[in-house]
């Protein structure tokens, strides 16, 4: 079933592209028309490469693994992280630290450090800290959780990773690249789509545009999720059964087990009868 309506799409100005002059010719299959001087993207298409992205991203979720988000550009900041909070996957909406990916362990460290600093404030030693270094430690802690905080439970590279403007995310996208992790995409006319796994060609620029796109993903992913649960609790459930039946198995053969003995023991105790 499609993810998101026509109407939808051309409501949010998706199909507006970039000046003629400005357009990248790798997105030529995507481009339905030039207006004006400026391109309209085929919102047919856009429909396609949603529901293709939308049912990777839900086997994504369903397979337990997290999706980055990346959205560092204004008008994407604010909808992106309330979407993304939703179905609790991290993103980037600050500065993309370089090396975020290829340096892992790095950002990992600071991340750790983060948490070293929460224990620290949390516990009895921080009130014997001078106010200096209080506020040295809580400037730390803040400068942190600016950049980190909304990828603190991230344990491992992600499984994908989701990016609004890959010219302005560039890093991003040659990070991903390199590491061979999928990557999706909003991509506008401007954009080379070979460079992006599953892209989207759709306006990166209007924040109605980006929205609407990245509900369609989160939502799919909230479905990915609400399945891995089903099938969680189903598996609990049989494994509780096959538990049951096993305990029941055993209390049986013991019970038949000691009752053989029983016999055993009653016959051995009965005198041998004589011949007359």
């Amino acid at each position: 079933m499609t993810k998101v309506q026509f109407e939808e799409l051309l409501e949010a100005g998706c199909h507006f592209g970039h000046l003629k002059r400005k357009w990248n010719p790798a997105m030529a299959q995507y481009i339905f028309m030039e207006k004006n001087g400026i391109h309209i993207i085929d919102l047919n298409k856009t429909i396609e490469q949603i529901d293709l992205a939308c049912a990777a991203a839900k086997q994504i979720a369903k397979s337990g693994r997290k999706i980055l988000f990346v959205a560092t550009k204004k008008q994407a900041k604010e909808t992106v992280s309330e979407l993304v909070k939703a179905v609790d996957m991290p993103f980037v909406t600050e500065r993309w630290p370089g090396g975020m990916l290829t340096n892992f362990f790095t950002i990992r460290k600071a991340v750790k450090k983060m948490s070293d600093i929460d224990r620290l404030m949390e516990s009895p030693q921080f009130n014997s800290v001078s106010k200096r270094e209080k506020l040295q430690i809580q400037r730390e802690k803040a400068k942190l959780e600016k950049n980190l905080g909304s990828i603190k439970d991230l344990s491992r590279l992600p499984a994908a990773v989701f990016i609004v403007d890959i010219l302005k995310e560039h890093i991003a996208v040659a990070e991903a690249r390199r590491l061979n992790i999928p990557t999706f995409a909003i991509v506008d006319t401007n954009s080379n789509p070979k460079l992006i796994d599953f892209p989207i060609p759709a306006n990166d620029d209007a924040s109605k545009s980006i929205s609407v796109i990245v509900k369609a993903i989160c939502d799919s992913i909230a479905e990915g999720l609400a399945e891995r649960k089903i099938d969680k609790e189903a598996m609990e459930e049989e494994y509780a059964e096959a538990k049951a039946l096993a305990t029941d198995n055993v209390e049986e053969e013991e019970e038949n087990s000691e009752n053989t003995g029983r016999r055993r023991r009653t016959t051995a105790r009965k005198p041998a009868q004589t011949r007359k």
